[in-house]
Parts: structure tokens; sequence; C-alpha cells
């Protein structure tokens, strides 16, 4: 029985169980009734009989013509070709034609539909090829009603594993959770809860939907998980966040394919743990295993968190030495990495060469100009992308949006925004909102900012009042400053930029008493600052530097350097802005605070080495 998050299903009891049809988040179509499996009292055995419903059967010659490439007009001619000649009515090779048809390519869908309609006896194996083609396309939901097929043939087909391991697949895709504890019933009822496939497939399809309890309970349940179930544990584990037992369980493993190494490497970079997925990389490299696209995209993911331009290059030049094909997937990683680690020109170099880009390789370059200080580029490049077809989404538009803050555009920013919805069809989300708060405050339009706060058509979130914040502290509005803090802590009690913003807006007006009652109330509710933290990359090793952390083996030399650097400003005549600094110490140590800044602490350390 599975627990938790997903609810449960019941194994015992009566044997009437209903699929919710298409509950998708979004809560898409919905298919009326349900479909009743009174066949799951036949006895177990029967059901192992169709267990080799997708056996491999030798296609004929003509079938065999079907491919993803062909047209509708040469799937006609095929199809009037194996009717002339009868070949149609062996259901075998009907079944086959269906499959075929349906798996090969999801634009002739609608096509094995009609194909299988003029079929008088479906096999097992054809239903299965269209649950199976349903549930990789648009519209998974779909499988659904070939299962009720099954379930209502005249043949009294009883559902094998092939079924519900498609089915499993299909509620992944639909993010369907009552949908997936009920198929997961009712396999268990079938008797498949023990077949290796059926339960990766559980756990693929729990992990899917954020329900780690429940496929720690399935993997639990597993008397002896093999390389599968074991690399699809792995997997959930680590995009669920619990890296600690992927990594356990990794390493424990007897068999570790590419897959395993990629499903753990992936997980850290997703959580941001980059160091340890550098690290694990190096580690498959020394073992021998084989590197493809998928490893070398959450590397790159890595060195995008971490800004380790140098380990990017050579992993880029690791891709062209070993002649890894530049997919759009790869390519779009590398432009996010040179993007992230400041190296434009190489990143437009990488955009430039692509033969494909997809709307997501657009929005990269895009956002990786703007976040380089290159807004006018960023929409000269939007309106190329216009002029290619390429249609934007939202993530798009952040980077448009940013491009205009950054170049000061609030015209051209308010411009885009209202397109978004008019010509694009495009509901503006709180990111945007928030880029509009921040394009007028950075313009210095504080009052504009405020009053497009107030006109959402939702809740105004943290980011927006901390982007009003900040512009505050910039032009110095200590009314509308104190404002937007009050909001941000009302939305989150615990976070300290609200309190450092405001105590920084109250020091720069030396106004000590605001700072003492901010840093009191910061006390009162347990609100700690988190320290500064700065990362250097040295020769491919990454190092990282916190505010008053001394642990760096070269820490004294660390220290030497900052005094000189510190002295030899002061000789050129640079006086530091003591004012955000705490006003009840001496202004020597108050210089001494700012000398040792995280920053300043890696730039010394750059210095030495």
């Amino acid at each position: 029985m599975v627990e938790g998050g997903c609810g449960g299903f019941d194994c015992g009891g009566g044997y009437g169980v209903g699929f919710g049809v298409g509950l998708t988040e979004e809560g898409k179509e919905r298919k009326e009734g349900t479909m009743e499996c009174s066949i799951f009292g036949l006895a177990f055995e029967k059901g192992r009989e169709n267990m080799s419903s997708l056996r491999c059967i030798a296609k004929h010659p003509t079938i065999s013509l079907v491919d993803s490439c062909t047209t509708l007009k040469e799937l006609k001619q095929i199809h009037s070709q194996l009717l002339g000649n009868g070949l149609l009515n062996d259901p075998h090779l009907s079944g086959q034609f269906v499959a075929t048809i349906a798996i090969r390519n999801p634009n002739n869908l609608g096509y094995s539909n009609k194909v299988l309609d003029q079929c008088e006896n479906p096999t097992l194996f054809t239903f299965n090829s269209m649950i199976r083609a349903y549930s990789k396309s648009s519209t998974p939901s779909k499988s659904f009603y070939f299962y009720s097929r099954i379930l209502q043939s005249r043949d009294h087909f009883l559902p094998d594993n092939y079924t519900f391991n498609f089915l499993v697949r299909t509620c992944a895709q639909l993010l369907a959770r009552e949908t997936g504890a009920s198929v997961h019933g009712a396999l268990t009822k079938c008797g498949f809860e023990n077949d290796p496939h059926v339960q990766s497939g559980l756990i693929f399809m729990y992990a899917e939907l954020d329900c780690l309890h429940s496929c720690h309970r399935v993997f639990g349940e597993i008397v002896e998980p093999d390389l599968v179930c074991q690399t699809a544990m792995v997997s959930a584990c680590a995009r669920c966040g619990d890296v600690g037992f992927a990594r356990e369980l990794f390493d424990e493993m007897p068999q570790r394919d590419p897959i395993a190494w990629n499903a753990m490497i992936a997980g850290y970079a997703q959580c941001g743990k980059s160091r340890e997925a550098l690290n694990l990389f190096h580690l498959m490299q020394m073992e021998g295993v084989r590197v493809n696209e998928v490893s070398m995209v959450s590397v790159l993911s890595a060195c995008s968190h971490l800004g380790a331009l140098d380990q990017g290059r050579w992993a880029h030049a690791y891709i062209e030495r070993n002649k890894l094909r530049m997919t759009v997937t790869l390519g779009t990683a590398l432009i996010d990495m040179y993007a992230k680690c400041g190296n434009m020109n190489k990143a437009m170099e990488v955009f430039w060469g692509m033969k494909e880009k997809n709307v997501y390789t657009w929005s990269s370059a895009l956002g990786g100009l703007a976040m380089n200080g290159f807004g006018e580029k960023c929409l000269e490049l939007f309106s190329l992308m216009n002029k290619e077809g390429v249609h934007p989404n939202e993530v798009t538009f952040v980077s448009v949006l940013r491009g205009c803050t950054v170049v000061g555009l609030v015209e051209e920013g308010h411009q885009h925004f209202n397109s978004m919805m008019k010509l694009y069809g495009i509901e503006p989300q709180l990111e945007h909102y928030g880029c509009i708060v921040d394009l007028y405050g950075r313009a210095g339009c504080l009052d504009e900012a405020l009053n497009f706060i107030n006109s959402m058509p939702m809740m105004p979130h943290a980011g927006a009042w901390g982007a009003l914040l900040n512009a505050s502290r910039m032009y110095k509005n200590m009314e509308i400053g104190e404002l937007a803090s009050r909001k941000i802590v009302e939305l989150e009690a615990k976070n300290h930029g609200a309190y450092v913003l405001l105590s920084n807006i109250y020091a720069d007006s030396k106004l000590w008493d605001g700072v003492s009652n901010v840093r009191q109330t910061m006390k009162a509710k347990g609100v700690r600052k988190l320290p500064g933290c700065s990362v250097l990359e040295v020769d491919g090793e990454v190092h990282e530097f916190l505010v008053g952390d001394k642990s760096h083996p070269r820490y004294n030399e660390i220290e030497t350097m900052l005094g000189e650097i510190c002295r030899r400003l002061k000789l050129a005549g640079y006086v530091a802005n003591t004012n955000p600094v705490l006003y009840d110490i001496e202004e020597e140590e108050k210089e001494d605070a700012l000398c040792k800044h995280s920053e300043k602490v890696a730039m010394a350390f750059d210095l030495i080495v």
C-alpha cells in the first residue's frame, strides 16, 4: 500500500477501480464516468498468459516501409497495398500496422485510430501499442480510452505488464496524482507489482509527481532491485532533493551504467551542489564511463552555477574533441554557461554557430545579453527572433524586460509588457510584474513603481516589493522604503534582505535610532543575515570565500594582501563609504570590516596565486 502525499490505494475489497482521465495540474479535459475493471477477480495466472503480448514479431516487408518520415500520402499507398493483398485480415499483421503507424510518427496517430476501427479482432498488442503511443503524445489522457477497450474487449483480454507500464508513464506525463495511485492499485490487483519494469516505472512516476515517500515505499518492497530499479531510485531521490540517500544508493550499486552516473550528477547540479557534480563527473571519467550529451548538460549547468569559466571552457573543448553531437539542448546549455560566466562573445559565437535553435536557445542568448548589460543588443536580438518567426514564451519576456531595465528604456519596456497578452497571448506572471517594478525603480520613478504594484491583478509578491525597496535605497526614499520593507516582512517574516536594506537606508541618512530598531527587531524575531559568499576559479579549481571565514589554507597570505590593498588605496586617495557599517564602532574598525568583504577576500587570493 502506498501512502503519503499521493494518497493510498486499496489492494483488497471489490474489484471496481475507476481512473479519472486527464487529471492534469491545469484541470484540462475530464472524461465523465469511470471504467469498471470487473475482470480483476480472474486468476493471476490468466493475466500472465498475456505477458508476451509485445513480443518481437518479424514485421511484414510492406509494413516495414513505414518510418518516421513517411508522409500521409505514402501511408495511404502502403495501406492500399496491404488491403489489396488481404494481409490486414490477419489480426497480428493488422495490429503490427496500427502499432507501427502510431509509434513511428506521432503526427499519424489519427490515421492509426482509423485503421484500428477497421480491425475486426484487435489484439492486446495493438491496444498496448496505442496506449504506448498516446502516453508519449501531447494528449496522453487518451491512453485510458484504449485501456477501457481492453477491459471491454469481446476476447476478454486482461491488461498485462506492458499495459500498466505505459499507463504509469501516462500518469507521470499528466502529473495526475489520484489517477497514478489508482493505476498502482489496479496493477497490484492484477499481480504485476513485482514486475521489474512496472516497479521502475512506478518509481519514475512518483518522482514526477514529487511523491518521494511513495518512491521509497515502492523501492523498499522490492526484494532484489535490479540495475534499472536502482537507477530509477537514484534518479528519483536526486531530482526530489534527497541527494544524500541517492549518493548512498549510488555508491552501493554493484554496477553503474551511464544513466545512473548522469542521474546522480544531474541531481547534484539541480539542487545547487555544483562542486559535488563536477567532482563526480571527474570520477566518472576516471572510471572510463561513456560520457554523452546528458552528462555534459549537467556539467555545464554546474559550471554556470559556480561561474567556473575555465571548467566550462574545458567542457566545451571536451564536447568538440569527442565529437558529441551539438543538439539544441547542449548548445543552449553552452550559451547559458558562457553567459553566466560573463563571456558573451563566446556565448553568441555558440549561438550563431548552431544550425538548429528553439525558443529556449533564443531566450538563453537574450537573458545573457541582458544579464551582462547589453540591453540594446538584447532588444535587437528579440527583433530578429520575431522576424525568424520564433514564438516567444514567458522566459523570453523576462529577458526582454531585463534588457530594457539595464538601459533605462521605461516606455519600451512597458510596451513589451503590454504586448505579451495583446500580441502573443501570454499572461504576465509575477516575475514579469517584478521586472516592471524594477524598470520603474531603477529609472527613479518610485511613485510610478508603487502605483504599478498597487494596480497588479494579483497579490504583489516579495520580489516586486524587493525591487521597490532596492530602488528606495538607491534614491534615498525612506518613506517608500519603510513601506516596501514592511510589506516584504508581512509576506516573508524571515527575509533578512528586507531588514538589511532598510537598515542601510537609515544608515545612509545617519538615522542611527532607525538602524538600532531594525537590528533589535531582527534579534527579537530570530532573523539572521546570511554571510556574504564569493566564488573564485583558479586553474580549474573552485574556491569559496565567506565573510569572517578564516578556514582557507592560505588565509594568512590573503590577510597580508588585503592589508597591502587597503594601504595602496589610501595612498591613492580612496575613502571608503562606511555609512552602512555598524555605527557604534570606531571608524578604523568600520574600514577594516569593509576591507574583509568576501569579494575583496576573493580578489586578494587571486592576486597571490
